[in-house]
């Protein structure tokens, strides 16, 4: 394709630009963008879609694309939760009112082991601020606070950057002065790979009623791998918050990798429940009392999840 006709079908697709990009390491980074028109109402949990033309550049040292005839004039667009620094630069929260971006956490996939060729995050590490970008007009998604009263504790369990939209949560339940206790556990490979580290520890000198947890499974040094479901059957969830799990005042919300949810198969004829091996979070709660939502039947329960990929 030629310069110009590049140029002309950035013109035509894009409606965004982005106004920073904060490399963590070299498959990780915070991306804000700056949609061409007025944000969109939405609420903290929620997602929007961001998209790349298969013309723009891929970053270095990923799957090899082969594309078909016609496929370079398209765009590749894909799902992300909105995520929040939750501090601003002088350690205090956020006024979102203040902000005219929405803040995206993402990882690099270099490759997929079932084949597929990932086309959007090899072309996002391959962006500069102010480069254009493709956002989507309509933020949705059921994955809420909605069902939380202001004394409750509520739990975040994330692995990797599925801590997106439990930062943005966060941030929501400290803004208007949550009075239950707020934890937030994320579960990755290495320590580098915990974006936001140090802003939970400034949030955690700041409001007596908040907790992270950083649990790394590969870190040189670490003598005994502790996932999310190992932190709630080893009791170590309850002393760390200072309360037994409790289902009548307590709200858990899962996102990140869908073996460490394990969303349960429901007959639809029995209305029975086969939960997926190995052990999730959802069978380890539910057997603790834990009722996980059933979108097929609209109930709403007190753990409440959201799957990448």
């Amino acid at each position: 394709m030629t310069a110009e006709e590049i140029t002309e079908l950035r013109q035509r697709r894009y409606n965004a630009t982005v106004v920073s990009l904060k490399l963590l390491n070299s498959d990780l980074m915070v991306l804000r963008v700056k949609p061409d028109f007025p944000r969109p109402a939405h609420h903290p949990g929620q997602y929007c879609t961001l998209g790349l033309g298969y013309w723009e550049r891929r970053t270095e040292g990923c799957q090899v694309e082969t594309l078909t005839a016609g496929e370079e004039t398209k765009v590749v667009r894909r799902a992300y939760s909105i995520s929040s620094s939750i501090l601003d630069e002088s350690g205090h929260l956020m006024r979102l009112e203040d902000n005219d971006w929405l803040e995206f956490y993402i990882v690099l996939v270099r490759e997929n082991a079932d084949g597929r060729v990932p086309a959007l995050t090899p072309r996002l590490f391959g962006l500069s601020e102010g480069d254009r970008i493709q956002i989507g007009e309509r933020i949705t998604g059921h994955y809420t606070l909605d069902p939380v009263k202001p004394g409750d504790t509520v739990i975040f369990l994330g692995t990797g950057t599925g801590e997106a939209p439990h930062n943005y949560m966060t941030w929501e339940l400290l803004s208007r002065g949550h009075t239950g206790k707020v934890v937030n556990a994320c579960c990755v490979r290495y320590g580098r790979d915990l974006g936001y580290h140090d802003t939970h520890k400034k949030l955690m000198s700041q409001f007596p009623n908040y907790t992270y947890l950083a649990l790394t499974t590969r870190e040189p040094g670490v003598t005994r791998k502790v996932y999310i479901q190992d932190l709630i059957t080893s009791g170590e969830l309850e002393e760390r918050i200072g309360e037994a799990l409790d289902p009548a005042k307590m709200h858990v919300f899962l996102c990140g990798n869908p073996k460490m949810i394990g969303v349960p198969h429901r007959d639809r004829e029995t209305g029975t429940l086969s939960y997926p091996q190995p052990v999730g979070v959802i069978e380890v709660l539910e057997a603790r009392g834990f009722k996980a939502d059933i979108a097929a039947v609209k109930l709403k329960g007190n753990v409440h999840f959201e799957e990448y990929w």
